[in-house]
């Protein structure tokens, strides 16, 4: 009988050790350090006829997602209220990635699925005019997201509101000259300007429904086809079944960024180095992970070799990046100079 009872704990124990977060990769310049940079000016001295789309540019995924444990956090912790938020755009992060809850008084609150993330949306907006207002030189990028499915794991949005869209005309109103005026018409989707005609605003880069979708009137024409995961000019193949499964998502980036370093400069790419399961969680994916190299360390070192290892980089696009490290986001940053 005791022995009976030890082989039915066996697939117990091993099903533990399969969802228990196991170590990542320690910090270090890819990885969990974001606050070792600082380049709250780093676009300010670039020509203004220099296009978005022919920057590299670092961002993050689930920008304010800091709550909800391994399987949820996707960013170090700054601060709530949008505080980490400020904390990413004093490194250099210039494209963020917001999902918003429909809630009561036609108001949105950040969510990552059902983990209400302590922000509301005026504290993103509140803290990027701040941040625009005090470095004019700058823009950021913004890609919007209704989040809530209804389903299992995700939120569900309060009933009697206005619509997604109709909500999101209320804060710009609120929110005069904030953003840049073309991608957020509602009538059509605008071409991608110029660093001179967006500085000290922020692009709507495009604005998705709950299952993909992708709002007509809102955001940039070149992602009109971007609805969930990957299109033509976004790589966002964001199922890593597993540990194992980090070297095909390594291998995803790698492929993204090269296509991005030698295409038309005129055309803009998106590829998030995020990815995640239940038996491959961010930090996972990110740092590494069981002897497994994780997309940021891999990452730096590709961009770091030689022409004798590769074709070297001459343009990485915009990185979308869980917890990145100061090195991994002033080497995207020094492709600009």
């Amino acid at each position: 009988m005791k022995r009976k009872r030890s082989l039915l704990l066996i697939p117990l124990v091993v099903g533990a050790v399969l969802v228990a977060p196991q170590a990542a990769h320690a910090d270090d310049a890819s990885y969990r350090t974001l606050s070792t940079a600082s380049n709250p000016d780093w676009m300010r001295s670039l020509p203004d006829s220099r296009s978005l789309s022919a920057l590299s540019i670092p961002g993050t995924h689930e920008t304010l997602s800091i709550l909800g444990g391994s399987l949820t956090q996707t960013q170090e912790n700054f601060g709530e209220s949008a505080a980490t938020l400020t904390a990413q755009l004093t490194a250099g992060i210039r494209m963020i990635d917001v999902r918003a809850r429909v809630n009561s008084g036609n108001t949105f609150t950040v969510h990552h699925g059902a983990t209400y993330q302590n922000a509301n949306f005026d504290d993103v907006l509140t803290k990027l005019s701040s941040f625009l207002s005090a470095h004019p030189g700058e823009t950021v990028v913004l890609r919007f997201k209704q989040e809530c499915t209804g389903e299992l794991g995700s939120c569900t949005d309060a009933s009697g509101q206005n619509g997604f869209t109709d909500i999101f005309d209320g804060y710009t109103a609120r929110y005069p000259g904030l953003f840049w005026a073309p991608s957020v018409s509602r009538t059509a989707k605008a071409s991608v300007p110029t660093l001179g005609a967006v500085r000290g605003k922020v692009v709507l880069a495009a604005m998705h429904g709950p299952r993909g979708g992708n709002f007509a009137g809102y955001g940039l024409s070149q992602f009109s086809g971007w609805n969930d995961g990957s299109s033509t000019y976004v790589q966002d193949n964001y199922t890593v079944s597993s540990v194992g499964a980090i070297a095909t998502k390594r291998d995803q980036v790698r492929r993204f960024l090269d296509v991005t370093s030698a295409a038309d400069p005129s055309l803009m790419y998106v590829n998030f180095a995020s990815g995640s399961s239940l038996f491959a969680q961010p930090y996972q994916v990110a740092g590494g992970s069981l002897g497994v190299q994780g997309v940021n360390p891999f990452l730096l070192i590709y961009l770091n070799e030689g022409p004798e290892v590769h074709t070297p980089v001459v343009r990485t696009g915009v990185i979308m990046l869980d917890f990145p490290g100061g090195g991994l986001i002033d080497k995207i940053i020094s492709y600009n100079i």
